[in-house]
Protein backbone atom coordinates (compact mmCIF):
# COMPACT_ATOMS: atom_id res chain seq x y z
CA UNK A 1 0.00 0.00 0.00
CA UNK A 2 1.52 3.26 -0.78
CA UNK A 3 1.95 5.53 2.00
CA UNK A 4 -0.23 8.16 2.67
CA UNK A 5 2.54 10.81 2.44
CA UNK A 6 2.95 14.16 4.26
CA UNK A 7 0.18 17.21 5.11
CA UNK A 8 0.29 19.74 2.99
CA UNK A 9 -1.43 23.05 3.97
CA UNK A 10 -2.59 25.92 2.79
CA UNK A 11 -0.68 29.08 0.84
CA UNK A 12 -0.90 32.08 3.21
CA UNK A 13 -2.31 30.40 5.80
CA UNK A 14 -1.12 29.58 9.48
CA UNK A 15 -0.96 26.18 8.28
CA UNK A 16 0.77 26.60 4.81
CA UNK A 17 3.30 24.54 3.36
CA UNK A 18 6.84 27.17 2.76
CA UNK A 19 8.99 26.48 0.68
CA UNK A 20 11.96 29.05 0.45
CA UNK A 21 13.74 28.73 -3.23
CA UNK A 22 17.38 30.55 -3.00
CA UNK A 23 17.64 31.27 -6.63
CA UNK A 24 14.77 32.44 -8.68
CA UNK A 25 15.96 32.04 -12.53
CA UNK A 26 14.08 30.11 -15.44
CA UNK A 27 14.82 26.77 -13.76
CA UNK A 28 13.33 28.02 -10.24
CA UNK A 29 10.46 29.52 -11.84
CA UNK A 30 9.16 26.10 -13.20
CA UNK A 31 9.56 24.92 -9.93
CA UNK A 32 7.76 27.31 -8.22
CA UNK A 33 4.86 26.38 -10.61
CA UNK A 34 5.03 22.97 -9.62
CA UNK A 35 5.29 23.37 -6.02
CA UNK A 36 2.30 25.91 -6.38
CA UNK A 37 0.40 23.15 -7.91
CA UNK A 38 0.62 20.64 -4.87
CA UNK A 39 -0.29 23.94 -2.90
CA UNK A 40 2.67 24.96 -1.65
CA UNK A 41 3.40 28.65 -0.11
CA UNK A 42 6.55 29.63 -2.19
CA UNK A 43 9.10 32.51 -1.27
CA UNK A 44 11.38 33.68 -4.35
CA UNK A 45 15.21 35.05 -3.33
CA UNK A 46 18.02 35.97 -5.68
CA UNK A 47 20.66 38.71 -5.81
CA UNK A 48 17.99 40.60 -8.39
CA UNK A 49 14.66 42.46 -8.02
CA UNK A 50 11.91 40.97 -10.78
CA UNK A 51 14.00 37.54 -11.43
CA UNK A 52 11.39 34.58 -13.33
CA UNK A 53 10.45 32.86 -10.14
CA UNK A 54 9.81 36.32 -8.30
CA UNK A 55 7.01 36.95 -11.44
CA UNK A 56 4.99 33.90 -10.05
CA UNK A 57 6.17 33.13 -5.95
CA UNK A 58 3.94 34.62 -3.36
CA UNK A 59 6.68 36.60 -1.39
CA UNK A 60 9.87 37.49 -2.79
CA UNK A 61 13.35 39.07 -1.42
CA UNK A 62 16.27 40.77 -3.10
CA UNK A 63 19.29 39.19 -0.35
CA UNK A 64 23.42 38.53 -1.71
CA UNK A 65 23.15 34.95 -0.70
CA UNK A 66 26.95 35.18 -0.50
CA UNK A 67 26.66 36.87 2.74
CA UNK A 68 26.05 34.91 5.51
CA UNK A 69 23.96 37.36 8.08
CA UNK A 70 21.86 38.53 4.76
CA UNK A 71 20.73 34.67 3.92
CA UNK A 72 20.43 33.61 8.16
CA UNK A 73 18.19 37.09 7.85
CA UNK A 74 15.87 36.44 5.53
CA UNK A 75 15.47 32.48 6.68
CA UNK A 76 14.81 33.50 10.33
CA UNK A 77 12.13 35.92 8.79
CA UNK A 78 10.33 33.10 6.58
CA UNK A 79 10.41 30.45 8.53
CA UNK A 80 10.35 28.27 5.85
CA UNK A 81 9.08 24.38 6.03
CA UNK A 82 11.48 23.79 3.35
CA UNK A 83 14.99 25.45 1.42
CA UNK A 84 15.47 24.67 -1.84
CA UNK A 85 19.02 25.72 -3.30
CA UNK A 86 18.62 26.23 -7.02
CA UNK A 87 21.78 28.05 -7.35
CA UNK A 88 25.53 27.25 -6.70
CA UNK A 89 26.63 30.36 -5.14
CA UNK A 90 25.51 30.37 -1.36
CA UNK A 91 26.93 30.66 1.62
CA UNK A 92 26.17 26.70 2.38
CA UNK A 93 27.37 27.18 6.32
CA UNK A 94 24.37 29.12 6.85
CA UNK A 95 22.04 26.04 5.14
CA UNK A 96 24.12 23.83 7.41
CA UNK A 97 23.20 25.52 10.75
CA UNK A 98 19.50 26.26 9.63
CA UNK A 99 19.39 22.27 9.16
CA UNK A 100 20.87 21.41 12.85
CA UNK A 101 17.97 23.71 13.69
CA UNK A 102 15.38 21.37 11.92
CA UNK A 103 14.77 23.07 8.61
CA UNK A 104 15.18 20.59 5.92
CA UNK A 105 17.54 21.28 3.29
CA UNK A 106 16.88 19.88 -0.31
CA UNK A 107 18.88 17.75 -0.95
CA UNK A 108 20.88 18.46 2.35
CA UNK A 109 23.32 20.85 3.09
CA UNK A 110 26.21 18.89 3.09
CA UNK A 111 25.20 18.20 -0.72
CA UNK A 112 25.25 21.35 -1.68
CA UNK A 113 28.51 22.14 -0.09
CA UNK A 114 30.24 19.40 -1.93
CA UNK A 115 28.47 19.99 -4.88
CA UNK A 116 28.91 24.17 -5.24
CA UNK A 117 32.46 24.14 -6.13
CA UNK A 118 34.02 21.61 -8.36
CA UNK A 119 36.62 20.18 -6.51
CA UNK A 120 34.37 18.84 -3.34
CA UNK A 121 32.40 17.23 -5.51
CA UNK A 122 35.41 15.29 -7.95
CA UNK A 123 37.46 14.18 -5.21
CA UNK A 124 34.01 12.63 -3.67
CA UNK A 125 33.54 10.72 -7.42
CA UNK A 126 36.80 9.80 -8.10
CA UNK A 127 38.96 9.57 -4.57
CA UNK A 128 36.12 8.71 -1.97
CA UNK A 129 34.13 6.64 -4.83
CA UNK A 130 36.52 5.56 -6.92
CA UNK A 131 34.43 6.38 -10.00
CA UNK A 132 36.12 6.44 -13.35
CA UNK A 133 37.05 10.39 -14.71
CA UNK A 134 39.57 12.37 -16.83
CA UNK A 135 42.53 13.04 -15.45
CA UNK A 136 42.67 16.11 -13.37
CA UNK A 137 44.88 18.56 -11.21
CA UNK A 138 43.62 21.63 -8.97
CA UNK A 139 45.96 24.47 -9.10
CA UNK A 140 46.19 27.73 -7.82
CA UNK A 141 49.22 29.50 -9.09
CA UNK A 142 50.39 29.79 -13.18
CA UNK A 143 53.29 27.88 -12.57
CA UNK A 144 51.18 25.36 -10.77
CA UNK A 145 48.85 25.44 -13.81
CA UNK A 146 51.92 24.82 -16.55
CA UNK A 147 52.99 21.88 -14.61
CA UNK A 148 49.14 20.37 -14.54
CA UNK A 149 48.94 20.92 -18.28
CA UNK A 150 52.09 19.07 -19.41
CA UNK A 151 50.91 15.98 -15.96
CA UNK A 152 47.51 16.01 -17.96
CA UNK A 153 48.37 16.45 -21.33
CA UNK A 154 46.77 19.51 -24.33
CA UNK A 155 44.30 19.36 -25.44
CA UNK A 156 42.84 19.96 -21.74
CA UNK A 157 40.08 22.47 -20.00
CA UNK A 158 40.48 24.65 -17.36
CA UNK A 159 37.81 25.47 -14.92
CA UNK A 160 37.24 27.96 -11.84
CA UNK A 161 36.56 25.19 -9.56
CA UNK A 162 33.43 27.87 -8.32
CA UNK A 163 31.37 29.17 -11.55
CA UNK A 164 28.38 28.48 -13.74
CA UNK A 165 27.31 28.28 -17.48
CA UNK A 166 30.55 27.92 -19.05
CA UNK A 167 32.20 31.17 -17.44
CA UNK A 168 35.79 31.12 -16.73
CA UNK A 169 36.16 27.83 -18.77
CA UNK A 170 38.77 27.22 -21.49
CA UNK A 171 40.58 24.68 -23.29
CA UNK A 172 44.37 25.05 -23.43
CA UNK A 173 45.11 23.74 -26.99
CA UNK A 174 49.02 24.32 -27.05
CA UNK A 175 51.78 26.25 -24.94
CA UNK A 176 50.44 29.60 -25.89
CA UNK A 177 47.17 29.30 -24.35
CA UNK A 178 47.86 28.89 -20.80
CA UNK A 179 48.24 32.42 -19.82
CA UNK A 180 44.91 33.76 -21.16
CA UNK A 181 43.33 30.56 -19.96
CA UNK A 182 44.40 31.38 -16.50
CA UNK A 183 43.60 35.26 -16.58
CA UNK A 184 39.99 34.06 -18.12
CA UNK A 185 39.56 31.43 -15.00
CA UNK A 186 40.63 34.36 -12.74
CA UNK A 187 37.79 36.64 -14.26
CA UNK A 188 34.99 33.95 -14.57
CA UNK A 189 34.76 32.26 -11.49
CA UNK A 190 32.65 33.36 -8.20
CA UNK A 191 35.59 32.72 -5.92
CA UNK A 192 38.01 35.80 -5.39
CA UNK A 193 41.42 35.15 -4.94
CA UNK A 194 43.56 35.70 -1.47
CA UNK A 195 46.74 36.40 -0.55
CA UNK A 196 49.46 35.18 -3.33
CA UNK A 197 47.54 32.78 -5.09
CA UNK A 198 44.85 33.41 -7.49
CA UNK A 199 41.15 31.55 -8.17
CA UNK A 200 41.64 27.82 -7.45
CA UNK A 201 40.71 26.26 -10.75
CA UNK A 202 41.10 22.69 -11.82
CA UNK A 203 42.61 21.24 -14.92
CA UNK A 204 40.98 18.03 -16.65
CA UNK A 205 42.31 15.75 -19.34
CA UNK A 206 40.28 16.45 -22.61
CA UNK A 207 38.12 12.94 -22.88
CA UNK A 208 37.77 11.76 -26.75
CA UNK A 209 33.67 10.88 -25.55
CA UNK A 210 31.14 9.68 -27.80
CA UNK A 211 28.84 11.84 -26.43
CA UNK A 212 27.59 13.45 -23.40
CA UNK A 213 24.60 12.86 -21.60
CA UNK A 214 22.72 14.34 -18.77
CA UNK A 215 21.10 11.72 -16.46
CA UNK A 216 18.36 12.95 -14.21
CA UNK A 217 18.07 11.00 -10.73
CA UNK A 218 15.24 11.31 -8.66
CA UNK A 219 15.42 10.66 -5.13
CA UNK A 220 12.55 10.74 -2.98
CA UNK A 221 10.60 8.95 -0.41
CA UNK A 222 9.77 6.03 -2.94
CA UNK A 223 13.60 5.50 -3.45
CA UNK A 224 15.32 6.32 -7.12
CA UNK A 225 14.10 6.89 -10.38
CA UNK A 226 15.56 7.88 -13.47
CA UNK A 227 14.70 10.09 -16.56
CA UNK A 228 15.83 9.14 -20.14
CA UNK A 229 19.49 9.68 -20.91
CA UNK A 230 19.42 13.47 -22.04
CA UNK A 231 21.83 14.27 -24.69
CA UNK A 232 23.15 17.60 -25.40
CA UNK A 233 25.48 20.18 -26.95
CA UNK A 234 27.57 23.00 -25.01
CA UNK A 235 29.28 26.02 -26.35
CA UNK A 236 31.95 27.03 -24.21
CA UNK A 237 30.23 25.36 -20.72
CA UNK A 238 26.77 26.49 -21.22
CA UNK A 239 23.73 24.48 -22.41
CA UNK A 240 22.85 25.16 -26.15
CA UNK A 241 20.65 21.96 -27.27
CA UNK A 242 19.20 19.12 -25.76
CA UNK A 243 17.30 16.20 -26.28
CA UNK A 244 15.71 13.07 -25.15
CA UNK A 245 15.78 10.23 -25.26
CA UNK A 246 19.75 10.31 -26.14
CA UNK A 247 20.19 6.64 -28.09
CA UNK A 248 22.66 4.34 -26.14
CA UNK A 249 23.34 0.40 -26.01
CA UNK A 250 21.92 -0.71 -22.78
CA UNK A 251 25.27 -1.95 -21.10
CA UNK A 252 25.65 2.09 -21.66
CA UNK A 253 22.46 2.86 -19.94
CA UNK A 254 23.16 0.68 -17.03
CA UNK A 255 26.55 2.03 -16.52
CA UNK A 256 25.44 5.34 -16.50
CA UNK A 257 22.64 4.51 -13.73
CA UNK A 258 25.42 2.63 -11.76
CA UNK A 259 27.08 5.46 -11.18
CA UNK A 260 24.32 8.30 -10.87
CA UNK A 261 22.76 6.09 -8.18
CA UNK A 262 26.67 5.78 -6.67
CA UNK A 263 26.84 9.57 -6.49
CA UNK A 264 23.04 10.74 -5.55
CA UNK A 265 23.36 8.05 -2.93
CA UNK A 266 26.36 9.27 -1.98
CA UNK A 267 25.36 12.73 -1.58
CA UNK A 268 22.24 11.78 0.16
CA UNK A 269 18.30 13.64 0.55
CA UNK A 270 15.33 14.07 -1.52
CA UNK A 271 15.50 15.88 -4.81
CA UNK A 272 16.05 15.98 -8.63
CA UNK A 273 19.95 15.57 -9.09
CA UNK A 274 21.32 16.48 -13.13
CA UNK A 275 24.54 13.75 -13.39
CA UNK A 276 26.82 14.62 -16.14
CA UNK A 277 28.04 11.67 -17.71
CA UNK A 278 30.62 11.13 -20.94
CA UNK A 279 30.19 7.87 -23.29
CA UNK A 280 32.90 5.82 -24.54
CA UNK A 281 31.73 3.04 -26.40
CA UNK A 282 30.21 0.75 -23.09
CA UNK A 283 32.31 2.89 -20.88
CA UNK A 284 30.45 5.68 -18.83
CA UNK A 285 33.13 8.92 -16.89
CA UNK A 286 31.75 10.94 -14.65
CA UNK A 287 31.75 14.52 -15.33
CA UNK A 288 29.66 16.64 -12.55
CA UNK A 289 26.39 16.77 -10.57
CA UNK A 290 23.92 19.55 -9.88
CA UNK A 291 21.52 18.45 -6.74
CA UNK A 292 19.01 20.33 -8.53
CA UNK A 293 17.16 20.05 -12.03
CA UNK A 294 19.68 20.90 -14.81
CA UNK A 295 19.39 23.06 -17.93
CA UNK A 296 19.91 20.51 -20.49
CA UNK A 297 16.26 18.86 -18.88
CA UNK A 298 14.33 21.96 -20.02
CA UNK A 299 13.42 19.37 -22.04
CA UNK A 300 11.34 17.42 -20.43
CA UNK A 301 8.96 20.47 -20.69
CA UNK A 302 7.53 18.23 -23.43
CA UNK A 303 9.22 15.41 -23.50
CA UNK A 304 6.93 13.76 -20.36
CA UNK A 305 3.90 13.73 -18.50
CA UNK A 306 5.85 14.77 -15.54
CA UNK A 307 8.68 17.42 -16.43
CA UNK A 308 12.29 17.27 -14.41
CA UNK A 309 10.57 20.65 -12.23
CA UNK A 310 7.14 18.32 -11.10
CA UNK A 311 9.02 15.51 -9.87
CA UNK A 312 11.88 17.92 -8.01
CA UNK A 313 8.21 19.28 -6.28
CA UNK A 314 6.89 16.23 -5.20
CA UNK A 315 10.35 14.94 -3.93
CA UNK A 316 11.23 17.94 -2.03
CA UNK A 317 7.35 17.76 -0.31
CA UNK A 318 8.74 14.23 0.61
CA UNK A 319 6.05 12.80 -1.81
CA UNK A 320 6.76 9.63 -4.00
CA UNK A 321 7.93 10.21 -7.38
CA UNK A 322 6.77 7.58 -10.35
CA UNK A 323 8.19 6.72 -13.44
CA UNK A 324 7.95 9.34 -15.86
CA UNK A 325 6.04 8.42 -18.91
CA UNK A 326 6.89 10.07 -22.66
CA UNK A 327 4.07 11.99 -24.26
CA UNK A 328 3.68 11.31 -28.01
CA UNK A 329 2.98 9.11 -29.89
CA UNK A 330 4.42 7.17 -32.29
CA UNK A 331 5.18 9.85 -34.60
CA UNK A 332 6.64 11.72 -31.81
CA UNK A 333 9.34 9.50 -30.17
CA UNK A 334 11.36 12.43 -29.03
CA UNK A 335 11.79 15.62 -27.57
CA UNK A 336 14.06 18.66 -28.24
CA UNK A 337 14.95 22.14 -26.95
CA UNK A 338 17.16 25.22 -28.38
CA UNK A 339 18.63 27.76 -26.29
CA UNK A 340 17.46 31.21 -27.55
CA UNK A 341 19.90 34.14 -26.16
CA UNK A 342 20.11 37.55 -26.21
CA UNK A 343 23.29 39.85 -26.40
CA UNK A 344 23.92 42.94 -25.64
CA UNK A 345 22.52 45.71 -22.70
CA UNK A 346 18.41 46.34 -21.61
CA UNK A 347 15.25 44.55 -21.42
CA UNK A 348 14.48 41.52 -24.15
CA UNK A 349 11.86 42.25 -26.21
CA UNK A 350 10.22 39.17 -28.60
CA UNK A 351 9.81 39.32 -31.91
CA UNK A 352 8.20 36.60 -34.34
CA UNK A 353 6.73 34.52 -31.80
CA UNK A 354 3.89 33.50 -33.73
CA UNK A 355 5.73 32.53 -36.50
CA UNK A 356 8.30 30.41 -33.81
CA UNK A 357 4.85 28.36 -32.24
CA UNK A 358 4.24 27.85 -36.13
CA UNK A 359 6.72 25.09 -36.44
CA UNK A 360 5.09 21.74 -35.80
CA UNK A 361 4.68 20.17 -32.20
CA UNK A 362 7.03 23.40 -31.26
CA UNK A 363 6.01 25.57 -27.53
CA UNK A 364 8.06 28.95 -26.31
CA UNK A 365 8.48 29.59 -22.73
CA UNK A 366 9.77 33.29 -22.26
CA UNK A 367 11.87 33.47 -19.17
CA UNK A 368 10.62 36.79 -18.13
CA UNK A 369 14.58 38.14 -17.09
CA UNK A 370 14.08 41.50 -16.24
CA UNK A 371 17.24 42.65 -18.07
CA UNK A 372 20.00 41.79 -19.99
CA UNK A 373 23.97 43.50 -18.58
CA UNK A 374 26.28 42.54 -21.31
CA UNK A 375 27.70 40.22 -22.86
CA UNK A 376 25.33 36.57 -23.71
CA UNK A 377 21.96 35.45 -21.99
CA UNK A 378 20.02 32.63 -22.22
CA UNK A 379 16.61 34.65 -22.63
CA UNK A 380 14.08 31.77 -23.96
CA UNK A 381 13.95 27.92 -24.67
CA UNK A 382 12.02 26.32 -27.82
CA UNK A 383 10.88 23.38 -27.50
CA UNK A 384 9.48 20.49 -30.10
CA UNK A 385 8.84 16.85 -30.57
CA UNK A 386 9.37 14.58 -33.19
CA UNK A 387 9.06 11.03 -34.85
CA UNK A 388 13.32 11.22 -33.72
CA UNK A 389 15.77 13.04 -32.33
CA UNK A 390 16.73 14.70 -35.79
CA UNK A 391 13.47 15.42 -36.72
CA UNK A 392 12.73 17.17 -32.98
CA UNK A 393 16.00 19.10 -32.85
CA UNK A 394 15.54 20.44 -36.36
CA UNK A 395 11.69 21.77 -35.08
CA UNK A 396 13.53 23.00 -31.86
CA UNK A 397 15.96 24.72 -34.32
CA UNK A 398 13.90 26.57 -36.82
CA UNK A 399 11.06 27.65 -33.89
CA UNK A 400 13.91 29.43 -32.23
CA UNK A 401 15.58 30.94 -35.44
CA UNK A 402 12.02 32.39 -35.88
CA UNK A 403 12.26 34.00 -32.75
CA UNK A 404 13.70 37.55 -32.90
CA UNK A 405 14.92 39.25 -29.65
CA UNK A 406 16.05 43.19 -29.39
CA UNK A 407 17.28 44.73 -26.26
CA UNK A 408 14.94 48.10 -25.65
Amino acid sequence: MTSPGPSLGTPLSPHATRVLLLGSGELGKEVAIELQRLGAEVVAVDRYADAPAMQVAHRAHVVDMLDPAALRAVIDAERPDVVVPEIEAIATAVLADVEADGVRVVPTARATRLTMDREGIRRLAAEELGLPTSPYRFVDTLDDLRAAVAAVGMPCVVKPVMSSSGKGQSVIRDADDVAASWEYAQTGGRATATGDAGVRVIVEGFVDFDYEITLLTVRSAAGTTFCPPIGHVQEDGDYRESWQPQPMSDAALAAAQAVAARVTDALGGWGVFGVELFVVGDQVLFSEVSPRPHDTGLVTLVSQDLSQFALHARAVLGLPVPEPTRIGGADQQAAASCAVLAEGTGIPVFDGVGAALGVPTAQVRLFGKPRVEGGRRRVAVTLARGADVEEARARARESAAALAVRLA
